[in-house]
């Protein structure tokens, strides 16, 4: 049996959202080791550490946000047999998810906020259209 598109793209986007939870709490760990930080004064927002630390929040944060619905469609493709929707666009969201996170990572100001929502536009755009073909077909 070969795997789809959809279920690589699937556990791609988990694994991404992971990397990035992985790469904060290993920040924040060296933070809490070297003394910088006490380990009760954490928040969410990473609000008090470096802007870095806070993109990489709402990065994380991000990917947690979408997860639910883009991930919801590719396992609903997946688990009813109907990946041959999801499948030829599946690589394109998980680009368009990482590429949208590398932004929000590396680059600040009005350019970097118009590229980051283009990104997650054409997540929105792949993921309205997945939704519109998969309920027309469980029809």
């Amino acid at each position: 049996m070969t795997t789809s598109s959809s279920a690589i793209a699937l556990t791609g986007f988990i694994t991404w959202t992971l990397l990035l939870l992985v790469l904060m709490e290993a920040i924040r760990s060296q933070l809490v080791l070297r003394g910088k930080v006490r380990a009760d004064r954490f928040t969410p927002d990473n609000a008090g550490l470096s802007p870095f630390m806070q993109r990489l929040a709402r990065a994380h944060a991000n990917g947690i946000e979408g997860l639910p619905v883009f991930g919801g469609l590719l396992l609903v493709a997946i688990a009813t047999g109907r990946s041959a929707i999801t499948d030829p666009l599946a690589f394109l969201l998980l680009g368009a998810r990482i590429f949208q996170s590398l932004v929000h990572l590396v680059s600040v100001g009005p350019v970097a906020v118009t590229i980051r929502f283009s990104a997650f536009a054409v997540q929105m755009a792949i993921g309205v259209y997945w939704a519109i073909a998969l309920l027309a077909s469980l029809r």
